[in-house]
């Protein structure tokens, strides 16, 4: 693996791992009034698309970045339905 693919696993992670702390939150507290629904269903779609593209061109670090980013940010747009 060359440094640019580090590069963009490590950018991935970042970003992706960045949800962890608000979805922990929201399962817990099971509080989700604050949270945009708007603002995660344009992000959720957003990453949907970023999977799509990092298949289409196969490329790791996308494709692990947005599966893992899509699970956790469908998490948060499920708990602000279910929860509002």
């Amino acid at each position: 693996m060359n440094y640019i693919s580090l590069l963009g696993l490590l950018a991935g992670a970042l970003t992706t791992f960045s949800s962890l702390p608000q979805v922990a939150k929201a399962i817990k507290t099971k509080e989700t009034k604050d949270i945009s629904l708007g603002t995660y269903v344009l992000v959720t779609i957003g990453i949907a698309l970023w999977l799509v593209y990092g298949l289409i061109i196969v490329d790791l670090p996308l494709i692990a970045a947005n599966v893992l980013s899509l699970l956790l940010n469908a998490t948060i747009l499920t708990l602000k339905i279910k929860h509002g």
